[in-house]
């Protein structure tokens, strides 16, 4: 069973998004798929979709169930998280060593994109930040070979945010 299982994640299945409930489905499902690693990159932590249940619980049962998990978290402006608080904030505080965030550096917080990006394999993606309308695929490593390329790229180019450390995150 577990070859199928593993089989089932190999399949692609793409879904295009234009709501909020949809993209935060998208982004459970994406969550739960992760085997190793999750890389978000988010303008606001986006509180409707990474401060609801189905992302924090899927979330949690990804660290918890993994002692080599890791996730990291790119937030182009932390200001709407540090003004009105965030469970997945809180998370990441309790599970410091699986959780990271950083802040974009301010040359880079022009960046119109917004993704989920589960191990090399799984994506939810959305052009605009701002808008719901995307696309979510399970299995299409090429496509995110590019966006974990961008996100690594980011990554390295920013340093741990300074309201996130007084938070002790």
């Amino acid at each position: 069973m577990a070859g199928l299982a593993e089989q089932n994640k190999r399949r692609s299945a793409r879904q295009v998004l234009s709501t909020l409930e949809e993209v935060r489905a998208a982004v459970s499902q994406i969550t739960g798929l992760a085997n190793r690693s999750l890389a978000i990159l988010t303008h606001d932590l986006e509180p409707e979709v990474y401060d609801h249940d189905e992302f924090l619980e899927t979330l949690k049962r990804f660290v918890l169930a993994r002692t080599f998990a890791r996730v990291r978290v790119l937030i182009a402006d932390p200001a709407r998280a540090m003004k009105d608080g965030n469970r997945f904030v809180s998370m990441g505080r309790r599970l410091n060593s699986y959780i990271e965030f950083r802040n974009v550096k301010p040359q880079f917080r022009t960046h119109p994109e917004a993704f989920c990006i589960a191990d090399d394999h799984a994506i939810v993606y959305r052009a605009r930040a701002e808008s719901w309308e995307g696309v979510a695929d399970t299995f299409q490593p090429p496509v995110v070979r590019r966006y974990l390329d961008v996100f690594d790229s980011l990554w390295h180019a920013c340093e741990i945010e300074p309201e996130l450390r007084q938070l002790q995150v």
